[in-house]
């Protein structure tokens, strides 16, 4: 059996954009631990954790900084060893303001005596061994790792999909990782499979990857995992990356609104995800450190960076050379889901995996005009939706409306913007019009 395989089916909608990966081809380079590292207490989805230190405590890299006893959470680590300078409020990208954990680098990278390899003899050591080690979403998404192996009961899981498809404008991150970590992905796909009694497992990499279709192809015939792991080669369209849309695209089922890819019998990870738990399982150290694509017109060097969890963005752009000119806009992320930064001192967390410095030409941004309803952003949308009656009734707060065209299947991958003609901010109304939805619900259940 051929270990490179086609998708089974293939999605309506998306977009094709350009890829812009200029960066591709740079090899990963550590950066020196900055002075300062700021950890929020909430780089995942769920609850926030609450620091288990205090202002002035000595803490060394891998030790527990916060943590929580929320079942959708994952602890946070020191990512280098220091003093603990301040426990303060930090306002996230999102509006939502946590605790930070600010730690003085001392320069000495003293590992926690407690970090060890765990002991993993079934399942609910495994599960407790991904949540020992801080391991949430790393292709952007940020849902703690574990909670999601935490199958909810009566759920029967036969396949393993590994996301590789990175299918944002500049971003390599991934990509990076199985160029150079390909023994270290299929190790922890082995594992998980191991561990969850999983039997199949599909890893989705755009086209436009074939050196890394080829390299885990190759790696898994060496391994003799054929028959039960494949490469699908999706097609290089925006957003076969996209969670629902690569369970459809990898095993022809369809996640239902609302529903979870257990739902159909499928479990997603991120390519880096299963690297990084391939390493926690055999060397005790949990997550604090991430690849970030640090690229853009503005950069001097655009390139692939390893860098501490926490590490501000103007240290991370210094150390690729600084700006070449002064940017436009700074994202976190892609340019088509990513968060746009107004502070530069803002930390790198566990989920972020690029740096984007855009110039104005990168960035132009036309004047909206009002809908023609020429229906292109229906066209595109990957979800069945439409975006511009979603438009209409978010601006309006029409909460019935709103639900009955289901606003909460809105994925925000922003291809009706991308298509519309009119340039409306289509993105930023099915943001407000979740809120308006949240808050009626939450008016609802309050009567």
């Amino acid at each position: 059996m051929n270990a490179i395989r086609k998708p089974v089916a293939r999605i309506r909608g998306g977009t094709n954009i350009p890829h812009f990966k200029n960066t591709a081809e740079c090899e990963s380079v550590k950066m020196p631990a900055p002075p300062l590292v700021v950890l929020p207490m909430r780089q995942h989805i769920g609850s926030p954790c609450k620091p288990t230190v205090k202002t002035g405590d000595m803490v060394a890299a891998g030790q527990t900084v916060g943590d929580s006893n929320a079942l959708v959470s994952a602890p946070i680590h020191a990512t280098v060893s220091g003093r603990v300078r301040a426990i303060a409020p930090f306002l996230l990208p999102d509006g939502v303001e946590v605790e930070a954990v600010h730690i003085e680098n001392d320069g000495y990278n003293t590992l926690h005596p407690e970090i060890r390899k765990p002991k993993v003899k079934n399942r609910e050591d495994f599960l407790h061994a991904v949540r020992q080690s801080g391991i949430v979403g790393m292709g952007g998404a940020g849902f703690p790792t574990h909670a999601k192996l935490a199958l909810k009961k009566g759920a029967s899981v036969d396949t393993l999909i590994i996301n590789g498809a990175e299918c944002e404008p500049y971003v390599t991150a991934d990509y990076r990782e199985i160029m150079e970590n390909h023994a270290n992905v299929l190790a922890g796909i082995e594992l998980v499979m191991e561990y969850m009694g999983i039997g199949n497992c599909v890893i989705g990499v755009e086209s436009n990857k074939p050196k890394a279709v080829s390299l885990l192809a190759e790696g898994i015939a060496k391994k003799g995992m054929k028959g039960r792991v494949s490469v699908a080669v999706l097609p290089a369209r925006y957003p076969y990356g996209a969670e629902k849309m690569l369970v459809r695209v990898a095993t022809g089922r369809t996640i239902p609104p609302g529903g979870l890819p257990s739902d159909v019998g499928v479990v997603v990870l991120n390519v880096s995800t299963v690297s990084a738990l391939n390493c926690y399982l055999n060397t005790g150290m949990p997550l604090i450190h991430k690849r970030v694509t640090v690229d853009g017109r503005a950069v001097a060097n655009p390139k692939n960076v390893i860098v501490p969890i926490g590490a501000p963005i103007r240290d991370i752009v210094d150390f690729c050379g600084g700006f070449s000119r002064e940017p436009e806009k700074v994202i976190k992320g892609g340019p088509m889901m990513g968060a746009a930064q107004c502070d530069r001192q803002a930390p790198i967390l566990k989920q972020d995996n690029a740096i984007l410095c855009l110039t104005a030409d990168e960035t132009f941004m036309a004047k909206a005009k009002p809908c023609i309803r020429c229906g292109r952003c229906v066209q595109t949308c990957p979800m069945s939706l439409a975006p511009m009656r979603l438009d209409r009734y978010a601006s309006g707060n029409n909460v019935k409306m709103l639900r009955k065209l289901g606003i909460t299947s809105c994925m925000e991958c922003g291809c009706c913007a991308y298509a519309c003609p009119s340039k409306r901010p289509l993105v930023q109304s099915m943001r407000q019009g979740k809120q308006t939805e949240r808050k009626g619900e939450m008016q609802k259940c309050s009567t």
